[in-house]
């Protein structure tokens, strides 16, 4: 995947949300961490799709969703405030599908792509070769 120079990469799981800029070249990403505020993750109900049961058991599950939802919450504020220009998300697949659920229009228009993938808490280097390969 070609990543624009200043592009700005979100890497997250349930719990964890680290930001990155691209200061390498489209073709050889260079993240560089950003430092940001704490994500909300207090989002209690905020996707009515999952109730626990004993036969499905959601243990941290609501958690995780509520803090997808902060996440977005998060990104759409920054896109919205022109602090974002191009963005690549990446984390594992449930989890994008619940932040999926909650984009702004604005940042779906810079969205240049998303990575399913459990990378939160990965080293920077294997991010980067994770972007180089999509």
């Amino acid at each position: 995947m070609q990543l624009p120079t200043g592009a700005t990469v979100a890497v997250m799981d349930g719990e964890r949300f680290n930001l990155f800029r691209n200061s390498g070249d489209e073709v050889h990403p260079k993240l560089t961490a950003v430092a940001h505020a704490a994500i909300d993750g207090d989002h209690k109900g905020a996707s009515s799709g999952h109730h626990s049961s004993s036969a499905n058991p959601g243990g941290g599950q609501g958690g995780e969703d509520g803090f997808a939802v902060g996440a977005a919450d998060f990104l759409n504020k920054q896109v919205l405030a022109g602090k974002i220009e191009a963005l690549l998300i990446i984390a594992p697949p449930r989890a994008l599908g619940e932040l999926r659920k909650h984009y702004h229009k604005a940042l779906t228009a810079v969205l240049r792509g998303e990575i399913g993938k459990e990378l939160a808490g990965q080293d920077t280097a294997d991010i980067e070769r994770a972007i180089a390969a999509a």
